[in-house]
């Protein structure tokens, strides 16, 4: 660690930049811990100089393991000028404060000036770990990544083979989609990663889809986490679409994302059938190991049992050839005792006739000596004939004991098969639900469909049997109209007549301007009770749409609905009966109060213009309350967000000061 602090200083003088404190500190701090094997640069704000010298020291940086990079926002200046300083003197007093930097709310070119200057330090960082052997994690969360971030990301992934993790939470690769592309394709060609962490990262469906291609492509990561972006349906559908062709992926998080939850229970499926896939085909690979192991434990037992055999052999070929020799020995012994004897017989042949009777005892002890002779020629004969034969037994044993290893080694070949065969069927088997539960999925889409469309239909009769009840009223009214005008002038003529009666009328007249009243506010009450029923309705349409899951739940509140709504038209058309009843007595009232009323048509003309002004107060009323009601529910998200981004920020917000 002491090398690699004294290594930061040397090339911060060499390249004429000045060692940040803060780096130092950290190094140091490193240098007394426990460990060298981890980088930690949490919440410190790195200039560019400093990126450089970082990213020329982790190229063939071998002591770290772990790289924390995370909420540093990497640097704030540009040659010495920071955004700060750059602003415009009205732009310069509105910031918002996040960990260390300072982020203005207008200007998208100091923005843009910022983002390069940023995305400069990190390039510098991620060129220095395309070479590196020895990282296997490595912590980005919450350094406002964009598109320059996610091209030298994907650049990153396609050079470098030893980083294992990766985290990216908080940061904006997915708002453009051409740098969140080469990031994507960076991450197909990728072989050796293994943990991705995309929170937050604003990614839509286009952006989703782009990393179902990369999906598809990539055969090493194992868990990928999405959540809380905006992939939505069609992101959701891409990412299921990819899981059939990516059979290593065990676990894909996308809660938050507006996923809907038959996506979101089709990728659980995919995931779940990848992991017993996985433990397959690693049991798989564990019992070949074991075969294997055991066959070459076998081949190591053949070939020791054959170099015995082969050491017996040279054994006994030694003791014959050492037999050979010692009876080649006797051999030669007699023999040179033969030459001896027949020099002596050459120095007595003068002798001979005086020594008869010693030639005939050496005669004998000759005779003697080619029997024995030939006795130890037949049993060199009868050794040799015994050893061929214990060899031929052995040869015999080994022959049994490798046509029995063979035997055993294909029993172990079939099972391996038949292992493979069932996998197979696993698969074709999995294949068919698949199949089965697209199937569901496009009859659930029709059902839905054509519930939607019985459900316009309903609205389209209801529209009308409103329109066909208020021609009707119209009608009635212009009848009433008439007949109000003929009455009058034949009631003028019976003025006179009727004034008796009109004292008994008028308490009856008060009673039926009550009746008239509660029927028209029990008519009021209904109608608004239809509408909020019509409005329950299309909620229940809407919610059936986001819960296409539940299909037998959704076909009984669709049955439930057009029941209730069969009812209402029920109820409606009993209403509307009743109103005309009620429409004749009142006609048949009025033809008795003619006198009275054009003594109170002003009051009426009176009061039906009060009740449309009343009514026009109420719809003025109504568009108020609506629109505070989107105004409380605006200000409900706002108060959400801030909340949420509160208590996301909270940690890094312990650490940086207050400005």
């Amino acid at each position: 660690m002491e090398e690699f602090r004294k290594a930061y200083v040397q090339l911060c003088k060499e390249s004429g930049a000045q060692p940040q404190e803060t780096v130092l500190q950290q190094l140091h701090e490193l240098r007394e811990g426990p460990g060298p094997s981890r980088l930690d640069f949490a919440t410190q704000s790195l200039s560019v100089d400093t990126c450089r010298v970082l990213g020329k020291l982790l190229q063939d940086e071998i002591l770290f393991t772990e790289i924390m990079l995370s909420d540093c926002m990497l640097n704030e200046e540009e040659r010495g000028l920071t955004t700060e300083n750059t602003l415009p003197q009205p732009l310069n007093s509105l910031k918002l404060g996040f960990c260390h930097c300072v982020v203005p709310v207008e200007h998208s070119m100091i923005r843009d000036l910022q983002e390069r200057t940023l995305v400069r330090g990190v390039r510098h960082l991620l060129n220095g770990l395309c070479s590196n052997t020895v990282v296997k994690s490595l912590d980005l969360k919450g350094n406002n990544l964009r598109a320059l971030g996610a091209e030298a990301l994907g650049k990153l992934l396609r050079q470098n083979k030893s980083i294992r993790s990766l985290t990216l939470e908080w940061n904006s690769l997915g708002m453009w989609e051409e740098g969140f592309s080469l990031f994507c394709q960076g991450l197909g060609a990728n072989r050796f990663l293994q943990w991705l962490d995309l929170r937050n990262n604003q990614i839509n469906h286009q952006g989703a889809g782009e990393l179902a291609l990369a999906l598809k492509c990539n055969s090493s990561l194992r868990e990928l986490d999405l959540r809380w972006n905006n992939i939505g349906l069609l992101g959701g559908r891409a990412l299921l679409s990819c899981l059939h062709s990516n059979k290593t992926l065990r676990r894909l998080e996308l809660a938050g994302n507006n996923v809907p939850s038959d996506i979101l229970k089709a990728v659980e499926q995919a995931m779940d059938h990848n992991q017993d896939r996985q433990t397959i085909l690693a049991e798989n690979h564990s019992r070949t190991r074991v075969l294997s192991k055991e066959v070459f434990s076998l081949k190591e037992e053949k070939a020791k049992q054959f170099l015995d055999l082969m050491d017996t052999i040279d054994k006994q070929r030694e003791e014959i050839t050492r037999s050979s020799r010692t009876s080649a020995a006797r051999v030669g012994q007699l023999q040179e005792a033969l030459n001896e004897r027949q020099s002596v017989m050459n120095s007595l042949k003068a002798k001979l006739q005086m020594t008869e009777a010693a030639l005939a005892l050496s005669e004998q002890k000759v005779h003697n000596l080619g029997e024995l002779l030939s006795a130890t020629k037949q049993e060199q004969a009868s050794m040799t004939e015994c050893q061929l034969k214990e060899l031929r037994q052995q040869k015999q044993e080994a022959s049994d004991r490798e046509t029995s290893l063979l035997q055993h080694l294909s029993a172990a070949n079939e099972k391996n098969l038949l292992v493979r065969n069932q996998v197979d069927e696993l698969e074709r088997r999995c294949k068919a639900q698949q199949d089965q539960l697209f199937q569901v999925k496009q009859d659930l889409i029709n059902t839905t469909a054509e519930l939607k469309l019985r459900v316009a239909q309903a609205e389209e009769r209801l529209e009308m049997e409103k329109k066909r009840f208020k021609q009707g009223l119209e009608d009635m009214e212009s009848l009433r109209l008439k007949e109000v005008d003929h009455m009058t002038h034949h009631m003028e003529a019976s003025e006179h007549s009727m004034q008796e009666r009109i004292q008994r009328l008028e308490a009856t007249r008060i009673g039926l301007e009550e009746e008239l009243s509660r029927v028209k506010a029990a008519a009021f009450a209904e109608r608004g009770q239809a509408e909020e029923e019509l409005i329950k309705v299309r909620g229940q349409a809407r919610l059936e749409e986001d819960l296409s899951g539940k299909e037998q739940e959704k076909v009984a509140e669709v049955n439930k609905v057009r029941v209730e709504l069969q009812e209402q038209i029920g109820h409606l058309q009993a209403e509307r009966t009743a109103q005309e009843g009620l429409k004749e007595k009142i006609a048949a009232l009025e033809r008795q109060l003619k006198v009275l009323s054009s003594n109170h048509r002003e009051a009426l003309l009176d009061k039906e213009s009060e009740i449309s002004t009343l009514q026009e107060k109420l719809r003025m009323k109504e568009a108020e309350i609506s629109r505070m009601r989107e105004e409380e529910a605006q200000r409900a998200s706002f108060l959400q967000n801030a909340i949420m981004a509160y208590v996301q920020g909270s940690a890094l917000g312990a650490l940086s000061p207050r400005k």
